[in-house]
């Protein structure tokens, strides 16, 4: 190895070496993401300074990931808007700080996937790992295996390393889904390896018992198979992803049914099961506050100012649409509504097409959809891995632009004759970066 090395050009072993530390750098932030126990988290601060590093030595935002620096800033300039109508203050500079930085981290995911497809994997690596951890800390804090470990857990649910159980249930979802695509498409030999994590992560779902990471998890398992029958042509396929659907229920339903023997579970469950809870149907509860707050929006174009709601009503919007119109008013409604629209349409182009970077697209895609009707009901403005599905996604509608402008083009300007296929010359989009 070192003679290979020592026969290579300086300027190659210094590419790799970069590259290599790059690569580390992008591991250890995503990983860093599972653990917000206090803010500002060890994420925020790490990735401030990636950020900024990133920048001084390169970070290239494409023309094609411009639409969501754009409206991720604008929809913040909405925010600023919002706090002149403030007579107080409070925390709100810093709460539209974090707001700023969490759409940075966003763009940067989407440019660095953009520039690098092979991250994909590193990035889904890094986000299955920490999920792992942070799920077995939750588990471990929920059954008390360990001592102080009731930090791990909030309202006697499960939290792992993070303050709120519904903001923990939700982040296990994209890992959760990823383990199941590996599941579904991997040989069978590789069903125990993926078995074991899988469970872990499922386990800190339902333990959260955040009805919303139930629903989103439910329903982005169900969009993936549906999405991986239609992809297939192959009879042998669609049975052998009927097959293992059924296989991974089975194993749920078992691993789910193992925990309801344990004492209080069962109990817990039917609690969180109610579709409606006493401070939803309450009086100037969560319903009641979405009519409140709809027709305060009418009155007040302009927002009344981040967390003035909460501070008048007791409790915050629980409605991400309600919260963009109190907080950031009607132009970061807006935007937050076209950014909405527009990831869910360019980002379906790209379900059924034959890409490498597809089937991390894929999942990152049906996790969002699922976020979209989470966000109904909670606030997610602030979630960090949300702003991390947005760059996972547009990272793949931009490498998207990029590959159909290649084959539509060829080097001398003159559009090429056997349009899009599977390869690419693009020696930034490699051929193979599948799971």
């Amino acid at each position: 190895m070192s003679a290979l090395a020592h026969d290579l050009p300086p300027a190659a072993v210094n590419a790799k070496l970069i590259a290599l530390i790059a690569s580390g750098a992008v591991f250890l932030g995503v990983f860093l993401s599972g653990f917000v126990i206090d803010e500002p988290a060890p994420y925020d601060l790490y990735m401030t300074g990636l950020i900024a590093v990133w920048a001084l030595f390169g970070l290239r935002i494409s023309r094609a990931a411009m639409p969501l620096l754009t409206l991720l800033v604008v929809m913040n300039v909405g925010g600023l808007i919002a706090m002149t109508q403030m007579s107080d203050l409070m925390e709100t500079p810093l709460y539209l700080s974090v707001s700023l930085f969490l759409a940075f981290t966003s763009v940067f995911f989407a440019a660095v996937t953009e520039a690098r497809p092979d991250v994909y994997r590193l990035i889904f690596i890094a986000y299955v790992a920490s999920a792992v951890l942070t799920s077995l800390a939750g588990i471990a804090g929920y059954f008390n295996l360990v001592p102080g470990g009731e930090i791990f857990t909030r309202y006697g649910r499960a939290a792992g390393v993070f303050q709120d159980p519904n903001v923990f249930g939700p982040f296990l979802a994209l890992p959760g889904i990823y383990l199941l695509y590996l599941l579904l498409t991997g040989p069978v030999s590789r069903m125990p390896l993926l078995a074991v994590p899988l469970l872990i992560v499922v386990g800190g779902i339902f333990l959260s018992f955040s009805r919303g990471a139930w629903g989103l998890f439910a329903v982005a398992a169900v969009l993936l198979t549906g999405i991986l029958f239609l992809q297939s042509r192959s009879g042998l396929f669609r049975l052998r992803v009927v097959v293992m659907t059924i296989l991974a229920i089975a194993l749920l339903v078992v691993g789910i049914l193992v925990l309801l023997q344990i004492p209080g579970v069962s109990d817990m469950l039917s609690n969180r099961a109610q579709l409606a809870q006493d401070y939803d149907s309450a009086r100037l509860g969560r319903f009641d506050r979405y009519a409140i707050g709809f027709q305060l929006a009418l009155e007040k174009p302009l927002g009344i100012g981040p967390l003035v709601f909460g501070k008048i009503y007791g409790e915050d919007t629980h409605d991400i649409w309600l919260k963009m119109l109190m907080d950031y008013g009607w132009l970061g409604f807006v935007c937050y509504l076209v950014l909405t629209l527009w990831t869910v349409a360019a980002g379906f182009r790209l379900l059924l097409r034959d890409r490498p970077w597809q089937p991390y697209v894929l999942c990152a895609y049906v996790v969002y959809i699922g976020h979209i009707g989470l966000g109904t009901f909670i606030d997610t403005d602030h979630w960090r891995h949300l702003y991390m599905l947005f760059g996972l996604i547009w990272g793949g509608i931009a490498l998207e632009y990029r590959y159909q402008r290649q084959f539509q083009t060829g080097a001398g300007g003159h559009p090429h004759p056997a349009g899009p296929s599977r390869h690419c010359d693009d020696p930034a989009l490699p051929s193979v970066v599948r799971p």
